[in-house]
């Protein structure tokens, strides 16, 4: 009987003992109850408590990352889009996790949503599409100041990663670029031409100036005609071209009838 007594006895030390012993991790920091009231913050290691008398809750120090799921957005310019984002965020105080929130992980993505919302639904499409960089700024600072004082919890980065747009919007912006590209194609079609123009002229004004240079314009134009084509070729001075083309041509007589 005596055997039984001591194995029951030992029985309820390590029982106890194994309540009284508490690990905690380099990434947490252990909230410590006595009678239900806040005691302290226990750091990282081996920590005792008193069993049924204290209770500890173990708070991960580490960052959290959080997709949403996508939403429905309305845009400020009526269009509706489907976004999904991804917030990241850590515990800063340990206390307020715990004790101002019930769960500050639950709390803090129900909050991203409705940041979310709130936020794509006063931006444009235009101002989603290309400034997303200040959108994630906005909505970060926005999270950050009702979360990080009330509940312990800092949001360090939020990204909002794809926009989908609907099948018919889709087709008008890609008839918006095909329409903008042909429009700065024309641009520079029109630019080439111009500067050809005046680079002609700018030529024809030295080649006036300079009989020899003429000649020899002439001469080259000759040359690759004459490699371009299976033809003979024959060359005139310039001076007989030149009087040719200012001899007077004769009026047709009009027809007597």
């Amino acid at each position: 009987m005596d055997s039984w007594v001591i194995f029951l006895i030992v029985l309820i030390v390590l029982t106890l003992l194994s309540l009284s012993v508490k690990i905690v991790k380099q990434y947490e920091r252990g909230v410590m109850f006595r009678f239900g009231r806040l005691k302290e913050t226990r750091d990282p290691g081996f920590n005792m408590i008193i069993p049924l008398v204290d209770r500890m809750t173990k708070v991960s120090l580490r960052i959290i990352t959080m997709v949403l799921e996508p939403q429905e957005v309305i845009t400020r310019d009526n269009v509706t889009v489907k976004v999904d984002a991804v917030v990241y965020f850590l515990v800063i105080d340990p206390v307020k996790a715990v004790v101002n929130v019930e769960s500050y992980r639950n709390a803090t993505t129900q909050l991203a949503l409705t940041t979310l919302r709130s936020v794509l639904g006063q931006s444009e499409l235009d101002e989603l599409l290309a400034h997303r960089d200040q959108i994630n700024l906005r909505l970060r600072q926005i999270i950050d100041e009702q979360t990080e004082l009330p509940w312990g919890v800092r949001a360090t980065m939020v990204e909002v990663k794809d926009v989908l747009l609907p099948e018919a919007m889709q087709r008008a912006m890609a008839r918006q670029a095909e329409a903008e590209r042909e429009k700065r194609a024309k641009v520079v079609h029109a630019e080439g031409e111009k500067d050809a123009a005046a680079n002609l002229a700018a030529a024809a004004k030295i080649l006036h100036a300079q009989p020899d240079a003429l000649q020899l314009r002439y001469l080259q134009t000759l040359v690759e005609i004459s490699g371009e084509r299976n033809s003979t070729i024959i060359p005139l001075p310039i001076d007989i071209v030149s009087a040719l083309s200012l001899v007077p041509r004769p009026n047709p007589e009009p027809c007597k009838g």
